[in-house]
């Protein structure tokens, strides 16, 4: 019987993806000027205000409340009317010196042995329903609103378009795990008040409304969904039938958002930034994190696994767990479940050791072998940290003592299938 399957995303504008970006270009500037910092930092906004905690060991210093503010306005706070925008809203910096408790369990005088910088558990997960290895609801949330983000910096097609958004969609799959159709998209976007009321009336104002939630619903179906599918794969535009139900505001007029609306806070949006819902989490944040954390190198390393495991023919579906103990280089366990997809004739546990033995997942090697101790997570922070394309590009920063630092970096690069060949060869594929 076929089943129904649900995943959502969010803007740069959500609130909680704000504090994830402010959090990131944190990292970002620390990492530029000290490869070795060790940075966990949180980020909380509300109504006009923004506070930033967390723990730093850095040889630099960099002026915080000037780049939390170049976040805000970059992702288009730049409006009082917003009650929140980048250059009139306060900045509080609680950000303080790591632990040495802490600090001690990660560096080692042979870099090789670093250890964890905290327990728990990671996951990664890759499918070949879409051509980035990614689910196919949560890929088609994150374009949907990527898009919209793209009309409302243009300002021409739609032009009551404000930061803040959500959507979700819902897939219809047969009892094979093939989608069949988009059964529901639900999609709310925060926006201007571009209808005023003939008068103050509450059934003035109720005909003003619905004037605006039509033209939103119009808009959103005739100018939004076409652009998101003129750029899909051919058998994935065919799930786009007159069949699906569409809810487009359905709470109403959405003017009063962002952080005015709604406190937002670092690291609570963890399924947006990995599989929407699909596979399984570990329960830790990304951003804010240097990749010694390995809430953050032990994901991305999973991922990349079980991205070129797919890749490489072995499986259809994969999911990838590692875990580690505090201060410790070697995991405490590494788990492959190929949920019955796997193209040899080798138990899990067995394909496991072999992966196991391909990569390794001590976090020195994650680090060197994914380049993750370069600037490189500001473009994570929002539309999902997975199931994005790597990149070369010229990034530059620039801190309170006139210092300039230009540098090429790779983004993305555990979405690479630069491993594909060596899990042939040890798979006999």
């Amino acid at each position: 019987m076929s089943y129904l399957f649900t995943s959502e995303s969010v803007s740069e504008g959500h609130p909680d993806k704000i504090a994830d970006q402010i959090s990131d270009a944190l990292i970002d500037h620390f990492l530029a000027f000290d490869k070795n910092s060790k940075v966990a930092c949180e980020t909380l906004v509300t109504t006009g205000q923004v506070v930033l905690a967390g723990e730093v060991k850095s040889d630099t210093y960099l002026d915080v409340q000037q780049i939390a503010r170049d976040v805000i306005n970059k992702i288009g706070y730049t409006k009082g009317a917003y009650m929140f925008d980048g250059s009139s809203c306060g900045v509080l910096s609680a950000i303080h010196e790591q632990s040495p408790d802490i600090n001690q369990g990660v560096d080692r005088g042979n870099p090789e042995d670093q250890g964890a910088g905290d327990q728990g558990m990671m996951f990664g997960y890759a499918t070949d329903e879409t051509e980035n290895y990614m689910p196919l609801a949560l890929e088609l949330s994150h374009r949907l609103l990527k898009e919209l983000a793209a009309i409302r910096r243009e300002n021409n097609e739609i032009k009551y378009l404000r930061p803040d958004a959500k959507s979700q969609v819902t897939i219809e799959y047969s009892d094979d795990n093939v989608p069949q159709r988009i059964d529901a998209i639900v999609l709310s976007t925060q926006h201007d008040d571009f209808i005023k009321p003939k008068s103050n009336s509450k059934e003035d104002r109720e005909e003003a409304n619905e004037l605006m939630l039509e033209k939103i619903n119009f808009d959103i179906k005739n100018i939004l969904i076409p652009r998101v599918v003129e750029n899909l794969p051919a058998h994935i535009q065919k799930l786009f039938t007159d069949q699906i139900t569409y809810h487009i505001n359905p709470t109403g007029v959405f003017v009063i958002g962002g952080p005015h609306g709604d406190t937002g806070l670092t690291g609570r949006k963890i399924i947006v930034d990995t599989y929407g819902g699909k596979g399984a989490h570990g329960g830790g944040a990304f951003s804010g994190k240097d990749p010694s954390k390995v809430d953050r190198s032990g994901a991305y390393a999973t991922r990349h696994i079980a991205k070129n495991l797919v890749a490489a023919g072995l499986c259809k579906e994969v999911l990838v767990q590692v875990s580690y103990a505090i201060g410790v280089a070697k995991p405490t366990s590494i788990n492959v479940e190929t949920y019955g997809t796997a193209t040899v004739n080798k138990t899990d546990g067995e394909i496991s050791k072999i992966v196991e033995s391909i990569f390794d997942m001590r976090p020195y090697f994650i680090e060197q072998r994914l380049k993750l101790r370069t600037p490189i997570y500001s473009d994570t922070a929002a539309y999902g940290h997975m199931g994005r394309t790597p990149e070369t590009k010229e990034v530059t920063f620039s801190n309170p003592m006139g210092q300039t630092v230009t540098e090429t970096v790779e983004t993305f690069t555990w979405e690479k299938l630069d491993y594909v060949e060596q899990v042939k060869s040890a798979f006999g594929l």
